[in-house]
């Protein structure tokens, strides 16, 4: 660290009860009191350099020896004071980065300028700050930290902002440059920038004023950017776990950082700046950090602005997102629920719209994603208040970004899908949002539907039909459909569906013969309901499912795994069923056979009743899918 010595008189300063004066042959003739310290010194040394206080024992009405002078708003109190004024004794006073700031502010308030005196105290600092500190790195970042204690004179006299222009034109210069470590002989190049942790020290107007200075030249790459904005992020935002609350444990070196209870307006700046610091290039930050922004968004209650810019950027990466991210927690007292599907709603559809043209649509006021109607592939527009679209989606997410982004998608709904409190709506708009194209299979789909089914046991029969809805019996697996038959939650028709598509493709992939199950069926049925043992049925019942039982016992290796719930009798489904009004046509077998024979293409369009469907089932096979229907 640089510092300057001024003057060559030793110190003659002593203190007698509690007051300082100056060791000399002449009597003391001015009394001044600064904070809780009184000092007895004389007019001429001080008078003839300090243009305040010539005005302050010029005005006194009393100009006898015991005329106290009161400086009670002095920057830097008594120690910037007496530093002061041993350099009008003379008195040799050394300075550095550590003082400079509160002894220039002293001076100036003073008025120890050329005006006064030739040589006087403000010329010297700042020509030792311009030629010295400004030009070393830690001596700068001191010095701009103790600014912040006087921070109205600070930029009065640019102290601040030279500062700040120091730092940044050092970053500018070489944002990459080797550093040197402690006790190494040798320069070391770590993958960041070299000044992010020095920086993230720093008061969030003074951090953003660098980074900005920083981003406007273009010269420091925006990975290194972003990963500077995450270093001050972590340094200063509160923690998220996993269920969306802060952690209560505070880092050290953090004076502002607290509960939850404690978070104040000081943490919603330090997001939105950041927010507003964060590189334009696609991929410069995490898609998971971004993530954990707009969690602690949600906890700090950001501006609507902040959240709509985080949702969009987070929807240009999705693909990028693991579901532990996307688990965002609801803070809502007007929602019940354990997370924001909304936002994630919001997030799924910015995805989707890259590449496509700006919004036509009025903006929304907030989140307010489901729509109580059955909605398209392409929701309806989410936006935040005030927010509009600054220009055209610049790429648009490729097919394999397209996939994984639907395979998140189920993942996610998988875990929400336990909440008790989720409107089945949300979790079929969300579901319904992904292009069917993005599902190869239906299996995680499937496995959506059968666990919300569980946690939701009170579901009316016509809500749980419109939940199967979004499955694609075609696109199931065989476990699937090993499972889905057995499963005494789901609407007769959609295990009639199930058997039915099982059974056509067995009859596609024999050539066309319908006459005989396959024998993943035939094991489906020992294992489900009988055992065919020379002529003789023998059931095999499972033990039922215990309420207390969890979702993870229900899903084991191999991904699919047969209920422990017993099926109900075929009988009395077909009796609820007769009560039913008439429902829509199911979907179409469509190409799932070609051959010439008629009675399979009978088979290619599934009736509405379930009766009829059990009269088509009738023609296949008698004796096999009659004990599969009417046996208990």
């Amino acid at each position: 660290m640089k510092f300057m010595k001024l003057g060559t008189r030793p110190d003659t300063f002593f203190t007698t009860e509690a007051v300082r004066s100056v060791s000399s042959e002449v009597t003391t003739d001015l009394k001044i009191q600064v904070q809780n310290s009184l000092y007895l010194l004389h007019k001429f040394p001080l008078l003839s350099k300090c243009h305040h206080l010539q005005k302050l024992v010029s005005e006194s009405k009393d100009a006898s020896n015991d005329t106290v002078i009161y400086l009670p708003d002095l920057p830097g109190g008594a120690e910037a004071f007496e530093l002061c004024a041993k350099f009008c004794y003379g008195i040799t006073i050394t300075l550095s980065a550590l003082n400079i700031v509160p002894v220039r502010c002293a001076a100036e308030y003073l008025g120890m300028t050329e005006e006064v005196d030739r040589g006087n105290l403000v010329s010297k600092l700042d020509v030792f700050l311009e030629s010295c500190i400004l030009r070393r790195w830690k001596d700068t970042l001191v010095t701009l930290q103790s600014t912040k204690q006087y921070p109205e004179l600070a930029e009065k006299l640019r102290i601040t902002s030279k500062c700040i222009d120091g730092i940044a034109s050092m970053i500018i210069k070489r944002p990459t440059k080797m550093s040197w470590s402690q006790g190494q002989q040798r320069p070391t190049t770590t993958s960041r920038g070299w000044w992010a942790e020095d920086i993230a020290e720093l008061g969030i107007d003074l951090y953003w004023r660098i980074m900005v200075a920083v981003k406007s030249s273009g010269a420091v790459p925006d990975k290194i950017t972003g990963e500077a904005l995450k270093i001050y992020a972590c340094k200063w935002l509160p923690t998220v776990s996993r269920d969306g609350y802060p952690s209560k444990q505070v880092p050290e070196n953090s004076s502002c950082l607290g509960s939850y209870q404690e978070i104040t307006s000081k943490h919603r700046l330090i997001l939105e700046r950041v927010v507003s610091l964060l590189p334009m290039e696609k991929g410069s930050v995490s898609c998971s950090f971004l993530l954990k922004l707009l969690k602690s968004g949600n906890i700090l209650n950001a501006s609507s602005s902040s959240k709509m810019e985080l949702v969009r950027r987070i929807g240009m990466q999705l693909d990028e997102a693991t579901v532990t991210d996307l688990l965002i927690p609801s803070l809502s007292y007007a929602d019940e629920t354990l997370y924001d599907v909304d936002v994630v709603m919001a997030i799924l559809e910015e995805f989707m719209l890259q590449g496509q043209s700006p919004r036509t649509s009025p903006l929304r006021g907030k989140l307010g994603v489901v729509d109580r109607r059955r909605r398209s592939r392409s929701a309806e527009d989410i936006d935040f208040e005030g927010v509009q679209e600054n220009s055209r989606r610049s790429s648009s997410a490729s097919h394999g970004s397209k996939l994984r982004v639907a395979k998140l998608i189920d993942g996610y709904l998988q875990e929400i899908a336990r909440d008790a409190n989720l409107p089945m709506d949300k979790v079929i708009a969300l579901a319904e949002a992904v292009p069917d194209f993005a599902r190869p299979d239906h299996d995680d789909l499937y496995r959506v539907i059968d666990i919300y089914l569980r946690a939701h046991p009170d579901l009316h029969k016509s809500e749980r039909k419109r939940l199967c809805r979004i499955l694609n019996c075609k696109k199931l697996s065989m476990e699937a459909c090993m499972h889905a038959a057995q499963n005494e939650l789901l609407p007769l028709r959609m295990v009639v569906q199930v058997l039915f598509f099982e059974q056509a493709r067995a009859a596609v992939s024999g050539g066309g013969e319908v006459g005989e199950l396959p024998q993943s069926l035939k094991a489906l049925l020992a294992k489900s309901s009988y055992i065919e043992q020379g002529g003789k049925k023998i059931t095999n019942k499972g033990p039922n499912m215990s309420n207390g039982a969890s979702f993870d016992d229900e899903w084991s290796m191999p991904k699919f795994k047969s209920p422990r719930s017993k099926l109900a009798t075929l009988k009395m489904k077909l009796a609820e069923a007769d009560n039913d009004e008439v429902e829509e046509d199911v979907m179409q077998c469509d190409g799932l056979g070609r051959s010439g024979s008629s009675r399979f293409k009978s088979l290619c369009s599934i009736p509405s009743k379930p009766k009829r469907i059990l009269s088509k089932l009738w023609t296949m096979n008698r004796s096999v899918i009659l004990d599969l229907w009417c046996q208990c």
